[in-house]
């Protein structure tokens, strides 16, 4: 019986506590996040929800479901608290490479509230380590307004195909284009920098991509620089969504599959570059 299995005393003073058996099935999504060092949590009865943001134009969400926990308890509807991601991961990999043959690390995290740490015991082995990490007031995070029935353009693709096309493109350009329409050329990448402009295009019946579905003509530029940081979670993705709406707000849903198999999203938001007279609002 794992240690961290064991009921402690202070158990009951929790608002959220949560135990996994194997942390790099959590590990992994929050690395894929970890571009800036601050995040902010959310708990839920569905799950936690761990949101980056960087410049208040991009936001990186991770979604890790309840059922991936062995025990997962709220007696709140909502925990929220912010903490140094960065610190976080660092603290969830601490066994490193140590790791013996077949073992895995276990995880337990506690929080019991406002101005509290979050407690994070890790045990591998019959070997425990204790971290506490402190919160902070949580920041306000932005509502980019983005629904299902705003959606003008999807396109979904997998992971492999989208890995190659950046792989193959300007990796120093300024701005990345997008082109989705419903007619030829059907979905049309685009890096532009200063001297060079190198464009891929893919039609709609290409074996690299599993859905398309797009009702208008849609042509949105976003800097590149913005762009890179979703590369993280797109290296362990095995699918990728791609959506736009009318104002030109590009969303990736990346589908992640864990080493115990279950099936998780990261989803990034980017901001479109407008005229200054056109400002999205967000």
């Amino acid at each position: 019986m794992s240690l961290l299995n064991q009921r402690g005393e202070e158990d009951d003073e929790y608002v959220f506590s949560a135990k996994m058996d194997n942390v790099k099935n959590i590990s992994l999504l929050l690395k894929a996040v970890n571009f800036k060092e601050i995040a902010t949590c959310f708990g839920t009865e569905n799950g936690l929800k761990v949101t980056v943001e960087d410049a208040k134009c991009t936001q990186a969400n991770a979604f890790i479901q309840s059922d991936m926990f062995q025990e997962y308890n709220l007696t709140e509807d909502t925990v929220i608290f912010q903490i140094n991601l960065s610190v976080f991961v660092e603290c969830l990999n601490i066994f490193g490479s140590a790791h013996s043959p077949g073992s895995t690390t276990a995880l337990k995290m506690c929080y019991k509230g406002y101005g509290h740490p979050v407690k994070v015991l890790l045990e591998e082995g019959g070997v425990i380590t204790d971290c506490s990490i402190k919160t902070q007031e949580p920041n306000e995070i932005i509502d980019f307004g983005f629904t299902p029935s705003d959606v003008l353009n999807k396109i979904i693709l997998r992971s492999e195909c989208l890995k190659e096309v950046f792989s193959e493109i300007d990796g120093s350009s300024d701005m990345l284009e997008l082109l989705m329409s419903p007619d030829p050329p059907y979905f049309r990448i685009t890096t532009i920098g200063e001297c060079v402009e190198s464009q891929v295009e893919i039609p709609k019946d290409s074996e690299m991509i599993e859905s398309f579905q797009c009702t208008t003509v849609a042509i949105s530029r976003y800097k590149f620089s913005l762009i890179k940081p979703s590369m993280k979670s797109l290296a362990i993705s095995t699918k990728v969504s791609i959506r736009t709406d009318e104002r030109g707000l590009l969303c990736f849903q990346y589908m992640i599959k864990t080493e115990d198999g279950y099936t998780c999203f990261v989803e990034y938001f980017c901001s479109p570059e407008v005229d200054n007279d056109s400002d999205m609002e967000v």
